[in-house]
């Protein structure tokens, strides 16, 4: 992995960026496993899939993550407000929908 600074040409940042890219797809693709396990978690115990007070958590930890790293934490939030819809999307789709279960 080179450093940004290390980058003398555009195929060398291409090449950087491509990488992390397949690095970040790989996170995703960790991340929905904790989802389809939390799925699994949740239908034993009868839970919805959203949980607003974690939903908050979540989205107060990201901006947090987003300040410390100097990103804009508005625009970390809306990434991860659509992740997190995406994620409780993926927990329906194994639960079904929160209004159709007795939760």
């Amino acid at each position: 992995m080179k450093k940004p600074a290390d980058c003398a040409t555009m195929a060398e940042i291409r090449a950087e960026i491509d990488r992390l890219d397949e690095d970040l797809v790989r996170l995703f693709a960790a991340r929905a496993g904790y989802i389809d396990r939390a799925a699994e978690i949740k239908a034993e115990v009868d839970l919805p899939a959203r949980i607003d007070g974690r939903v908050e958590e979540v989205v107060r930890n990201v901006r947090r993550h987003a300040s410390t790293h100097g990103l804009p934490p508005e625009l970390v939030e809306k990434l991860w407000r659509r992740l997190i819809d995406w994620s409780i999307a993926r927990e329906e789709s194994k639960l079904g929908p929160d209004s159709l279960r007795k939760g």
